[in-house]
């Protein structure tokens, strides 16, 4: 005993320990247990004895003792690091790897099922993945949060700061890529067979900074230190060409064909991240993809002293994946944008090739295989390239080929505005993917004649389906390849498909009706309740039992509970301890102070124009107008809460940020009502700063023009847990308020029907402002200089096109807001009122749950089948193989 306490000294000497402690002692006998450096007769002592009796070599294993053991392996023998020596990151590193070690069993089981059983399969192909942080999300999966928490206490670390250690992967823009996140949840948790295909940014969307006021674009360097959730598979790595000419050849039998010679290739390398089901053994694949050079240096060049020319080509390839959307004002910036949406879906169909050679399985059969979805438009070029792959490098004949494209792909739509339904310049394409525009023309002909043969020679018509544009310069119609291509379209709300039908896609829903469908968005639960909201989680569970975080209906049976005066006070509880902890995260961000006594109003997302950020800054200002007025009015306390980016080269959105930073500096240091009314500007919104304010959040601000915004998920993330909306009947805000019931939503503002009849009609902001005394005291101020130190041609702009554009209405809406808010207020102070609201729209937000949507998917489109997967399959017939 005495030797091994001496050991125990030894290696807290070597560790860097300097104090003793309970715990410092468990770290270290742990350690000479695990490192096996005692000798002689080892296993003599209770530790070591008590060690050696819950200790496997699975690395598996979900006790505490087995992740402290495998904690220290990962930090020792991955890392290369003890405790003297070891960061935070350090330690964030080791806790990573040791729970991404209890899903390769479950990663290896489900591939090895797929391919043994063939599975058909999703095969998901999406520019953006908003992935989120993945250690969280992992441990709720595996449901160890009690045995990691104390295994890393009992170590002398603090869980929550190394779950917050993680760098945030921002492989996307906003709804799109964190939308295909929610998917890929929901995939694996209904266990269904499916790969998610996208693109391994080396810098992600940007980190966002307020510099004076203003919004200032910083790199995202999400992969400095690493990666540890995933693996590089430089074995499945395929080659991508771009450029040249094509030219037709003859086969020995007199048989024409095209053969593409590019001007260069590069080489497109997966690396792999394990998507975990909630409480199943299924775990999914996201595969993205890598640039490299094919030839990384010339050593002939480098030794004729060219040392630019000799990594060029490495550096010009690598490019290729070095940024999330780059700027596309300058023609050199649309060919790279173009460029990287054919990399990865080059890289992707080719994959999918691979594995149907691996598993057997004729060309022919590809679309029974694979139901490949395209999310958006940026992979629409799949269909193209599909086709060359075919016909080009396969032999199959055209006819054939256009089948198998046509069955194999589904297009989901995901906007209402022209221009974000992407256009390339037929010269781009030409110069950057000659064959490609071969193979749309050649698409296009056969199309637009049978087009011509149903409309009898209507050449507007004809016109307007054409997957080419015929204007001064010809560009490639991508929405429009991608209906043609596709066996089934999709719009993502009600509101949205029907006005896919009725205005944007409107000639392919008349010639083609049985395509066309709805599939409303929805959000995954696991990550925007139970690890955003565990407090609201633990209510759920106490009171459901299990199950509801996969079917999300149950949340109904808490709807009596409304009426339940000491429910209602503990929802109350709950809020209020969510708005502290947010409180409490701005302070420390921003400097200010909030009271989370006041009503938290929030506005977070994309900063555009037609999702009208400037309409609640109005408000804000008229409002601000009346308390300095009438300081007598009774109006609860209120903090006017927003977040978001906006592209880098958008400048009217940009001013917009600057307006709400400008007024919330004055309104925040003005003692007559900074008691009374807060505003704050959160800088950098992304996933996980989004888990700490949707659980937080009291009012949500809905207020996009109506038929502008195709569904939005962020009303949905409020809704479920517990935030009232404030919104137009715009998206998914009409089936918010028809599942929450109309009493339970703030409805203002024009309707889509009404927004086109004004317009039509001659619409003029500039009587609103003249007969509506509040916007005309709001745009004043804001245009005299007053929330910007005198300057009155700072904000001109803005104003400006309020008053003689207005494209999105919001003079016109302007007073039916302030009234709807108005109401809010009035709830607000009904405290009861409010809770049993609150109350009912959680209640109600079972069918926004992405499983939900998924199923439809999955029934409806994709026909895909959930497949099982049995645990240890492979340890199983390796022993009856044994045997």
């Amino acid at each position: 005993m005495r030797r091994f306490d001496r050991r125990i000294s030894a290696i807290r000497a070597i560790l860097g320990i300097h104090h003793q402690s309970r715990g410092s002692d468990e770290l270290a006998s742990r350690l000479l247990v695990n490192l096996k450096i005692l000798d002689g007769d080892a296993m003599n002592t209770p530790v070591e004895l008590e060690q050696a009796a819950h200790l496997d070599t699975s690395r598996t294993g979900m006790s505490k003792t087995s992740l402290q053991r495998d904690f220290l392996n990962n930090l020792f023998f991955v890392l290369g690091k003890f405790p003297g020596l070891a960061s935070q990151h350090d330690y964030y590193l080791a806790l990573a790897y040791t729970v991404r070690d209890r899903l390769l069993a479950r990663w290896v089981d489900t591939a090895e099922t797929y391919m043994r059983k063939g599975s058909r399969t999703v095969s998901y192909l999406s520019a953006e993945y908003l992935l989120g942080p993945h250690l969280g999300n992992n441990i709720l999966n595996l449901g160890i949060e009690k045995p990691v928490r104390e295994a890393v206490t009992e170590l002398g670390l603090n869980y929550r700061a190394l779950i917050d250690e993680e760098v945030e992967p921002g492989l996307g823009n906003g709804g799109l890529g964190r939308l295909a996140a929610c998917f890929l949840d929901s995939l694996a948790t209904l266990e269904i067979p499916s790969l998610g295909y996208g693109i391994r940014y080396e810098h992600g969307i940007f980190a966002q900074e307020i510099v004076d006021g203003w919004q200032v674009e910083k790199t995202d360097t999400w992969l400095r230190h690493g990666n540890p959730w995933e693996i590089v598979r430089p074995e499945w790595a395929v080659e991508v060409r771009l450029g040249g000419h094509t030219e037709r050849v003859e086969d020995a039998h007199g048989r024409q064909h095209v053969r593409w010679i590019p001007a260069r290739s590069v080489l497109g390398v997966p690396y792999d991240t394990p998507i975990l089901g909630f409480r199943n053994q299924t775990a999914n694949t996201l595969r993205l993809w890598c640039a490299e050079a094919v030839d990384s240096f010339d050593l002939t060049t480098f030794n004729r002293g060219d040392y630019w020319g000799a990594v060029h080509r490495k550096i010009e390839s690598e490019n290729l994946t070095k940024v999330l959307y780059p700027n596309d004002e300058q023609i050199q910036g649309k060919e790279l944008r173009l460029a990287q949406q054919y990399f990865f879906v080059s890289c992707s169909l080719q994959d999918m090739l691979r594995i149907m050679r691996m598993q057997g399985i004729p060309l022919t059969s590809f679309h029974e295989k694979f139901a490949v979805q395209l999310n958006d438009t940026h992979p629409a070029i799949a269909v193209a390239e599909l086709m060359r792959l075919l016909v080009d490098q396969h032999g199959m004949a055209w006819s054939t080929a256009w089948d198998v494209t046509r069955r194999t792909f589904s297009y989901t739509n995901h906007t209402l505005l022209p221009e974000a339904l992407e256009q390339w310049p037929a010269t781009l394409f030409a110069r950057l993917l000659p064959r490609h525009l071969e193979i749309i023309y050649e698409i296009n002909a056969s199309f637009l004649d049978g087009i011509r043969w149903i409309c009898l020679g209507d050449t507007a018509t004809v016109a307007r389906m054409s997957l080419i544009s015929e204007g001064h310069e010809k560009h490639v119609r991508m929405a429009h390849l991608a209906c043609v291509g596709s066996h089934a379209i999709n719009g993502v709300a009600a509101l949205h498909t029907d006005l896919l039908k009725q205005d944007v896609l409107a000639d392919f829903h008349a010639f083609m009706p049985e395509k066309f469908t709805n599939k409303t968005n929805g959000v995954t639960p696991r990550r925007w309740i139970a690890l955003a909201n565990p407090r609201l989680a633990s209510l759920f569970d106490r009171r459901l039992g299990e199950g509801w975080l996969t079917d999300l209906t149950r949340l109904r049976e808490i709807e009596p509970l409304a009426a339940d005066a000491d429910f209602r006070a503990e929802w109350r509880d709950i809020k209020r301890a969510n708005k502290a902890r947010y409180a409490d995260y701005v302070r420390r961000v921003t400097g200010i102070a909030l009271d989370p006594d006041t009503l938290f109003d929030v506005q977070v997302k994309r900063i555009h124009e037609y999702k009208r950020q400037h309409l609640n800054l109005l408000h804000i200002v008229a409002r601000y107008h009346r308390l300095r007025t009438h300081p007598e009015l009774d109006l609860p306390p209120r903090t006017f809460i927003f977040g978001g980016k906006t592209a880098p080269g958008y400048a009217m959105a940009k001013l917009m940020i600057r307006l709400i930073t400008a007024v919330a500096e004055v309104i925040n240091r003005d003692p007559v009502v900074n008691r009374r009314m807060r505003v704050v500007f959160v800088p950098n919104f992304n996933v996980r700063t989004g888990q700490l304010l949707y659980a937080a959040a009291e009012l949500s601000e809905q207020i996009s023009t109506a038929g502008k915004e195709a569904s939005g998920t962020g009303n949905m993330k409020f809704m479920m847990n517990g935030a009232l909306t404030i919104g137009t009947l715009d998206g998914a805000n009409i089936e918010i308020r028809e599942e929450a019931g109309a009493e339970n939503f703030f409805l203002f503002g024009l309707t889509t029907e009404e927004v086109v009849q004004r317009k039509r009609d001659g619409y003029d902001p500039m009587l609103h402002y003249q007969t509506n005394p509040d916007l005309h005291a709001a745009l004043d101020l804001i245009r005299s200089g007053f929330f910007s130190r005198g300057d009155g041609d700072l904000f001109r702009p803005l104003v400006e096109n309020l008053l003689h554009h207005d494209p999105y209405m919001l003079c016109a809406d302007f007073q039916s807001y302030v009234d709807c808010q108005t109401a809010v207020d009035e709830a607000y102070l009904d405290t009861e009122h409010w809770t049993r609201m609150s109350i009912l729209n959680t209640a109600r937000s079972g069918k926004f749950s992405s499983d939900r949507s998924i199923r439809e998917y999955c029934d409806e489109i994709w026909r895909v089948k959930s497949v099982p997967i049995i645990r240890d399959i492979r340890l199983s017939r390796v022993k009856s193989s044994s045997t």
